[in-house]
């Protein structure tokens, strides 16, 4: 503790300028030098470096100052004028179980032409073996390609064939090659998870195309070869590496549909391994319909909340609380009732939650359970959050701010606000999400993306699009009134999405005392056009003042 108010002291001196003398355990082994650091304390400050000393920031304030408090062989770095957030966190990614594929997938994020998309299936398929999958699971859409369109089987056919393609786009339609639907058996409509429709031709001949839900593709890619342990390591390595290139350093994980405790095994490994760059907050879906409770009730036996440290760390349950209860469009008494068995034995076992909900038509129950709950004991501190709700009403938000419940919002909205719009209309879509709303509300808002098979895992899509509302196909959703300030979208993705988790104290701003988890931007976050923040990435990133990422003229830091 005296160590600490130590150093909030320096910090004070030298964000003023002044010099002064530190014992030699309180001196910086980095500094990084004019620069552009967006603080995101309090104040919003910004400061022009920042001393780093261990794994943890020392100080902020002038170039000179900070070079003052460096041990004499500390490494100091010029930032050239750069910016300098935070390194961002994502409060919500399917990121343990997009990393267990990632190694051996095709990915189209951020694809500018379907042409580019099917020249990455012929390069992957020239280097697969005889017969192996291509597979592209997810993270695009048909409008981001200058095409306008999605592939044809014929033309994945000519990329790869002799290999079984499997391509996911979203959650709402799937083409195999014939190789593919032989492959997984399926010749007619009853080979299909119950929801699936097989696309025929006017002869009667499958077209390749499926359609259904999340819940029929998720089944489907659990038919394909699954990669080897090894693979499922080297992808999260990959993964990991990809979200440190643009400036993320921290994730939620909220499981989801087909997460077994199996597939934690890789992200567990590295942990231990102390091979992790992501701070990673995972929670676990059951995966027994009907039997959630047990479940729980088992697992957390021995993995109590906030179990781990601050690389890997135990949330809790969600999103998927209880199946019953997962798509939200129609709540029975019964499966009422099994929600609120769960959620009344996670708050007397003080047990973290947050749950997909994406209707506010239906809000209204799990409204209903929180503040029956609420009679007897608060979820205050627990600090229980609900995600997507994309059409929340301002009554609704009231509600949810009043139990101490938060709200996660993702930019999924950013690949289908076409689809949105044609169900809830015009005006409930130019109000979608109500950020700016929630905030003035005094809600807790947090930022994410859903990745990675329904959108993109970069966090500056996201950034940038709670603050134009521009969808992927370039046409204005959200409204100005719900579009939040460049220093609120920021507060989204760093300080408010580790507040969910706790861990608020340690990381998710650049101040004294706190992990040097930080991203050196190529563009100011702060000033350039709105519309060029998509295209932001980080050259430098660091966790706990290790360089996990780095490139240009820091490429040699990296792993330092």
């Amino acid at each position: 503790m005296r160590a600490r108010i130590l150093v909030a002291t320096l910090a004070a001196v030298a964000s003023i300028g002044f010099s002064t003398v530190a014992p030699a355990q309180l001196l910086a082994d980095k500094v990084l030098v004019n620069g552009k650091i967006v603080t995101v304390d309090m104040a919003f400050a910004i400061r022009e470096a920042i001393a780093i000393a261990g794994d943890r920031i020392l100080a902020t304030g002038t170039s000179e100052a900070m070079r003052k408090l460096a041990k004499p062989d500390a490494q100091v770095v010029d930032l050239g004028g750069r910016t300098v957030i935070p390194g961002l966190t994502d409060s919500h990614m399917h990121a343990v179980r997009a990393a267990l594929t990632y190694s051996i997938e095709v990915n189209w994020t951020g694809l500018r032409s379907l042409n580019e998309g099917l020249a990455k299936i012929r390069e992957a398929a020239a280097k697969a073996k005889p017969g192996q999958w291509i597979i592209v699971a997810g993270g695009w859409r048909d409008s981001q390609f200058s095409e306008g369109r999605k592939p044809t089987q014929a033309e994945l056919i000519a990329a790869a064939p002799d290999h079984p393609v499997f391509v996911q786009h979203l959650y709402d339609w799937l083409i195999l090659t014939p190789k593919g639907l032989d492959a997984l058996g399926i010749k007619t409509e009853s080979d299909l998870p119950r929801g699936g429709k097989l696309v025929m031709t006017g002869e009667g001949k499958p077209t390749g195309e499926i359609l259904g839900g999340a819940l029929v593709y998720s089944i489907l890619f659990e038919r394909l070869p699954r990669p080897t342990f090894v693979q499922e390591i080297e992808g999260t390595k990959q993964f990991f590496r990809e979200l440190n290139r643009l400036g993320l350093t921290g994730l939620v994980d909220p499981a989801g549909v087909s997460v077994f405790p199996v597939n934690y095994r890789p992200i567990n490994t590295l942990w231990r391994d102390k091979q992790l760059t992501m701070r990673v907050s995972y929670f676990i879906s059951s995966q027994n319909r009907g039997k959630e409770l047990e479940d729980y009730k088992n697992l957390l036996q021995l993995v109590p909340s906030n179990f781990g440290d601050d690389m890997l760390r135990f949330g809790g349950i969600g999103e998927i609380v209880t199946w019953g209860a997962w798509t939200n469009n129609d709540i029975s008494p019964e499966v009422k009732k099994q929600l609120s068995d769960v959620l009344n034995w996670a708050a007397d076992n003080r047990v973290n939650m947050q749950i997909h909900w994406n209707p506010n038509q239906t809000i209204r129950h799990l409204i209903d359970i929180v503040e029956d709950i609420g009679k007897r004991t608060s979820v205050r501190e627990l600090r229980w959050w609900v995600n997507h709700l994309h059409d929340a009403t301002e009554e609704n938000l009231k509600k949810l701010r009043d139990l101490g419940i938060s709200w996660s919002v993702q930019d999924s909205l950013y690949f289908s606000a076409d689809q949105y719009k044609k169900i809830f209309g015009v005006e409930i879509s130019r109000f979608s999400p109500p950020i700016v709303t929630a905030w003035k509300l005094g809600l807790h808002v947090a930022g994410g993306t859903d990745a990675h098979r329904v959108s993109s895992y970069n966090p500056f899509v996201a950034l940038q699009w709670y603050l134009d509302g521009k969808a992927i196909d370039g046409k204005t959703i959200t409204g100005e009134d719900e579009r939040p300030t460049r220093e609120q979208a920021l507060r989204m993705y760093t300080i408010n999405s580790v507040w969910l988790v706790h861990q608020e104290d340690r990381r998710g701003s650049l101040e004294p005392g706190k992990y040097a988890d930080l991203a050196v931007l190529t563009k100011d976050y702060l000033s350039v056009p709105i519309g060029e923040i998509a295209s932001t990435e980080s050259v430098l990133t660091m966790v706990g003042g290790k360089a996990v990422y780095a490139a240009g003229p820091f490429t040699a830091m990296e792993g330092k």
